[in-house]
């Protein structure tokens, strides 16, 4: 029997790590930041990794830069704001780079083949825009402080991908990368006697590796086989990694809290991701819908011109004389979009088996601030509205 689904509040109070994912521009570094204050404030020591190079989370926190040193936002920014703090809040940016360096010294058979790699002139190019590199160096993060007994709660914003699918299938990926056809070619023409060379691979190949070495030189094919040999030496290491990667993201201590906001585009994103998780055996969470348009005043009995006046009137208001029509307009408008998102997000809930969703209203402003960051956390606990 399939275990009760359960509150967004009560997956912050016993998970270990929360993930948000979703959709580009739905708020998701909002609600991971959101999170990680709520969980502090309810007295958990947090961290929040995220890996969006925008700078919005460091101001919401009211931090000058948010860097790839871990940076404890002082309680008192939070008291200063009316907002108690009785755990803590540590925030992180992740640096791709420095990430993929630990592990090159981590499983390099020897500190003169970690140099050797790490000095290569294309490794810096490669272990930051290698397809795949960022999300699964996510991962390697979050798996490097999964453990880590400063923190009671991690939670994980995920890389602002076009496509939210990416970090899940980035281990893979990554892996094949490494394991392709075209760098055992390179592999097989280097080992042998350190030096490159074309006789040692297949026939069409070697003719399409000559006319690049006429374009770009050729240094950069002996540096490019040099480079791919030597990270043949780490690959047993990282596809160990990745495999305990995979294993973290189905731990019974992970949630994923999926991110999106009422359009059908980021519904229907989400909808497939949520598959996605089901098929990965990967623990889903609860669903938060950003931007969600809550029906206005009278949205029942609906509003006339004569209250729309009578309004304006008791306010001691002095508007166009065409206003009371126009207020009426706009609250119509207001009532469709209501209808709308309403609409939109049971088609969400009907395909998602009974998933927790947590409606956030629309808010007047951007989130830029701890106390703007507060009220979230607090929409985000009390179930939405």
């Amino acid at each position: 029997m399939e275990a009760a689904p359960e509150a967004l509040s009560t997956l912050v109070d016993t998970r270990r790590v929360l993930v948000t994912v979703g959709a580009g521009g739905v708020g998701k570094t909002t609600t991971a930041a959101a999170l990680s204050v709520a969980a502090a404030r309810r007295g958990k020591r947090v961290l929040c990794l995220t890996i969006d190079p925008a700078k919005r989370l460091a101001e919401s926190l009211g931090i000058a830069e948010m860097t790839t040193e871990a940076v404890t936002v002082d309680n008192a920014r939070f008291e200063a704001a009316g907002v108690p703090m009785q755990g803590s809040l540590t925030a992180m940016m992740l640096d791709t780079k420095r990430t993929f360096d630990e592990l090159v010294i981590r499983y390099s058979s020897s500190k003169e083949k970690a140099e050797k790699l790490l000095t290569n002139k294309l490794y810096k190019y490669v272990s930051t825009s290698l397809a795949g590199t960022q999300e699964y160096m996510a991962m390697e993060k979050l798996v490097a402080v999964k453990d880590d007994p400063r923190y009671d709660l991690i939670v994980l914003d995920t890389p602002p991908t076009a496509n939210a699918l990416d970090f899940l299938d980035a281990p893979e990926r990554l892996m094949e990368a490494l394991d392709s056809a075209t760098m055992k070619w390179f592999i097989e023409a280097f080992q042998n006697s350190g030096k490159f060379s074309l006789n040692l691979i297949a026939k069409s190949a070697a003719t399409v590796l000559r006319t690049i070495g006429k374009i770009t030189g050729g240094g950069f094919l002996e540096a490019m086989a040099e480079f791919i040999a030597e990270l043949n030496d780490l690959f047993g290491g990282f596809k160990e990694r990745a495999a305990r990667v995979q294993q973290t993201l189905r731990a019974n201590d992970v949630a994923f809290v999926l991110v999106t906001s009422p359009t059908p585009p980021a519904i229907k994103e989400v909808l497939y991701f949520a598959e996605r998780l089901d098929e990965a055996r990967m623990p889903r969470g609860a669903l938060v819908v950003n931007r969600f348009h809550v029906p206005p005043p009278y949205a029942e009995q609906g509003l006339s011109e004569s209250d729309a006046a009578q309004g304006i009137a008791a306010r001691g208001l002095t508007l166009e004389e065409d206003a009371p029509v126009r207020l009426v307009q706009a609250h119509g408008d207001a009532m469709k979009l209501a209808a709308l998102d309403a609409s939109n997000v049971r088609v969400l809930e009907t395909n998602t088996r009974g998933m927790p969703t947590v409606r956030v209203a629309e808010l007047e402003t951007d989130v830029h601030d701890i106390a703007l960051l507060a009220r979230l956390s607090d929409v985000l606990m009390s179930g939405g509205v």
